[in-house]
C-alpha cells in the first residue's frame, strides 16, 4: 500500500517538474520573440556605413590627385578606410584596382627607348641577373620553409628583386593573386623601402663607397624607384646618375618575370596567358620616340599606381589580414638583408 502512493507522488513531481519547464521555455521564448520585434524596428546602420565609406573614399581619391602622396601613405589611407567602414566598391574593389595597375605599369614605360635599354643593360647585367634570380629563388626557398601562402611568398620576392610595387603590380594579375595577398606584400615591400631610403646613405658613407659603387648599390638593394632617387641624391651627382640608370635597367625584368610567374603558376589559374598590358608595355617602350608628351605620361602613371595602391588597401578585410601574421614581413626582411649584403659586398669587391 505504501508503495503506490509513493509512485504516484514521484510522478506527479515529474510531471510538476516538465510543466515549471515548459513553462520557462515558453516564457524565455515570447521574450526573445519581444526582442527580436524590437530590434527588428531599429534603422540598420549599413546604408549610414555605405555612404560614410563612399565619402571618404572619394574624399581620399581627391587627396592623391592632387597633392603629391606618397605611395606608402596612399596604401595606408587604403587599409585604414578598409579595415573601419569598408570598400565602397565592394566584389568589384579586385577588378577596378587590377585594371588601374595594368594601365600605370603600361605608361611607366613612356620614358624608356630601346637605345637606352641597350645602354643600361649592358651595365652591370651579371650582378643584375644573379641578384634577381637569388631573390626568387631565396624567396621561395624561405617561403616554404616559413609555411606562407605560396602567391604571397612570390609577390615579396618579386618586390624585392625587382621594383617593389611596381613588380607586385605586374605580376599579381598573372598569378591570380587575392587583394588581401596584394596588399600584405605591397606593405611589406613598402616599409622595407622607406627605412632604405632613411638609412642607406648613411650606410653607404660608412663603407666608404664612391658614388658610382653607392648608385649601382641603391638601384639594386632599394625596392622603389622613388627611393633609389631619393638616396642616390643624397649621396651625390654621379651617384644618381647610376643609380637612375641601373634601376630602369632593374625595372625592364618585369616583363620576363611576369611572364614566367604566369606559367609557373598556370596550375592555380588553370592557364597560361601573355598579359596584355605587358605586350603594350613592350609597344610603348619600342613606339617611345612617337609619344607626344611622355613624362606627362609617366607622371599620370605613377598617379595611377598611387590610386591602385589606394583602391587595394581599401579592399583589405581585417579577417585577411590578421590571419597573415608577421611572416610576410620577417620574409621581406630576410630578403632585403640578404640582397643589401651581397651586393655591397660583390659592388666593393670589384
Amino acid at each position: 500500500m505504501s508503495s503506490q502512493p509513493r509512485a504516484l507522488s514521484h510522478e506527479f513531481s515529474a510531471t510538476s517538474s516538465l510543466r515549471a519547464k515548459c513553462e520557462r521555455g515558453w516564457h524565455s521564448y515570447r521574450l526573445k520573440k519581444k526582442s527580436l520585434a524590437f530590434i527588428t524596428v531599429i534603422p540598420s546602420p549599413l546604408p549610414y556605413r555605405r555612404y560614410l565609406s563612399t565619402t571618404l573614399f572619394v574624399a581620399g581619391l581627391i587627396v592623391i590627385a592632387i597633392t603629391n602622396v606618397p605611395a606608402v601613405v596612399a596604401l595606408l589611407m587604403g587599409l585604414a578606410l578598409g579595415l573601419t567602414v569598408g570598400t565602397p566598391l565592394l566584389r568589384h574593389n579586385k577588378t577596378v584596382a587590377t585594371y588601374v595597375l595594368q594601365v600605370s605599369v603600361v605608361g611607366m614605360g613612356a620614358t624608356l627607348s630601346l637605345p637606352m635599354v641597350w645602354l643600361v643593360t649592358s651595365s652591370g647585367m651579371v650582378v643584375t641577373v644573379c641578384a634577381i634570380v637569388g631573390t626568387l629563388c631565396t624567396g621561395w626557398l624561405v617561403g616554404r620553409w616559413f609555411g606562407l601562402d605560396t602567391k604571397t611568398s612570390h609577390l615579396i620576392a618579386c618586390g624585392t628583386a625587382i621594383c617593389g610595387g611596381s613588380a607586385i603590380a605586374a605580376v599579381a594579375p598573372t598569378i591570380d593573386a587575392s587583394e588581401e595577398e596584394s596588399s600584405v606584400s605591397f606593405m611589406t615591400v613598402f616599409l622595407l623601402n622607406a627605412l632604405a631610403l632613411l638609412i642607406f646613405p648613411a650606410i653607404g658613407a660608412w663603407l666608404g663607397m664612391s658614388e658610382h659603387n653607392f648608385g649601382m648599390w641603391a638601384a639594386l638593394a632599394i625596392h622603389d624607384t622613388s627611393s633609389v632617387v631619393g638616396a642616390a641624391t643624397e649621396f651625390g651627382g654621379e651617384a644618381l646618375k647610376v643609380a637612375t640608370t641601373a634601376k630602369l635597367a632593374r625595372a625592364l625584368w618585369i616583363m620576363p618575370v611576369a611572364l614566367v610567374s604566369a606559367w609557373v603558376f598556370r596550375k592555380s589559374t588553370g592557364k597560361t596567358t601573355i598579359p596584355w598590358f605587358i605586350v603594350m608595355f613592350v609597344l610603348v617602350v619600342g613606339l617611345n620616340d612617337y609619344i607626344p608628351f611622355a613624362h606627362v605620361v609617366e607622371g599620370l602613371a605613377r598617379k595611377g599606381m598611387i590610386v591602385a595602391l589606394f583602391v587595394i588597401g581599401a579592399g583589405s578585410t581585417r579577417k585577411g589580414l590578421t590571419s597573415v601574421g608577421t611572416k610576410p614581413f620577417v620574409l621581406g626582411l630576410i630578403l632585403w638583408l640578404l640582397v643589401g649584403t651581397a651586393t655591397a659586398v660583390v659592388i666593393l669587391a670589384r
